[in-house]
């Protein structure tokens, strides 16, 4: 195990098991040293006579950040999407007794009874190196679930990083911006450079971490307000009285008396809103929605 960052070692493991990288699942395996140990110490942070930690790590791949997880936590419990790293990792972690492998999609698994099952009484961590492609799906499932988790870290693209932990208001940030800033504090923590991995991919990546807390504000109805933002963003070279009257189907009139109520100029851009201006345009949403429809408050209740 202590060879896995060791290029060489890691192709020789990899053949003796017939293991091929496979694009569609976005695998890149990490053999810079000193990456994983640094991700492992943000992940596992004791408390003084603090609870024990369990970790949920999504995709382990051959282990080597696995391995620093399990140094660390009392239990760590790894999903793998790929059935063809179970003998490979049953191999480098075959030693440790504090290990779950779950053989499983993550976006098709029921976290909270994962979480019931195999980490009951712990304080919860999830931390992974995320393959691109299912970066802003993963995340969003372990936010909108509201899995009794403290925090996320994870490895992500640079450019995903930049708009994940991005201050919503400013020019990088988009829709997921505003959904995580919604749920909690991101922070982006050091870069990785491209050669850290196997094979190296185009872009260099990012660890960041997100702690949970309770919600940064408090429209009157969650789905609305994630209607709002989608809609704000999806036509984002366009100011927010065009987006939403397209997103929403509403006119333009009927959305300029909702951006008034919310008190957002309607020549304003989505990425200039604040998690505040997008509350309220989603309470403005709601209350004309109830004026046109009396008999039905809300299609969002």
């Amino acid at each position: 195990m202590e060879r896995l960052t060791d290029i060489s070692a890691v192709r020789e493991l990899l053949s003796r098991h017939g293991f091929t990288f496979s694009k569609a699942l976005g695998q890149n395996f990490l053999v810079n040293p000193s990456v994983c140990p640094r991700m492992a110490d943000a992940a596992v942070q004791r408390k003084a006579a603090g609870a024990p930690i369990g970790v949920i790590e999504i995709g382990p791949g051959i282990g080597v950040l696995t391995k620093e997880l399990l140094l660390r936590a009392d239990r760590v419990v790894a999903v793998e999407l790929d059935r063809r790293l179970l003998p490979v990792l049953d191999e480098t972690l075959g030693d440790f007794d504090n290990l779950k492998v779950v053989n499983a999609d993550v976006l098709a698994l029921d976290l909270h009874r994962l979480i019931a099952d195999e980490l009951g009484g712990m304080e919860v961590v999830v931390c992974a190196n995320l393959p691109y492609y299912i970066t802003s799906p993963v995340i969003m499932k372990l936010l909108e679930d509201r899995l009794p988790i403290n925090s996320i870290t994870v490895m992500v693209q640079k450019e995903a990083a930049v708009r994940l932990c991005a201050e919503p208001g400013t020019r990088d940030s988009s829709t997921i911006t505003a959904a995580v800033h919604y749920y909690c504090d991101p922070r982006l923590l050091f870069h990785v450079s491209a050669g850290s991995f196997l094979p190296a991919p185009k872009v260099d990546s990012a660890v960041i971490q997100l702690r949970l807390r309770e919600p940064a504000v408090h429209p009157e109805h969650e789905k609305t307000f994630f209607r709002v933002i989608k809609g704000s963003f999806a036509q984002r070279r366009k100011t927010v009285l065009n987006s939403l009257s397209s997103s929403l189907s509403l006119d333009k009139n009927a959305v300029r008396d909702i951006l008034k109520a919310a008190g957002v100029d309607e020549s304003a851009r989505a990425e200039r809103l604040t998690l505040g201006d997008f509350a309220r345009i989603s309470d403005a949403v709601d209350h004309h929605q109830r004026a046109e429809s009396p008999l039905h408050p809300s299609t969002e209740e």
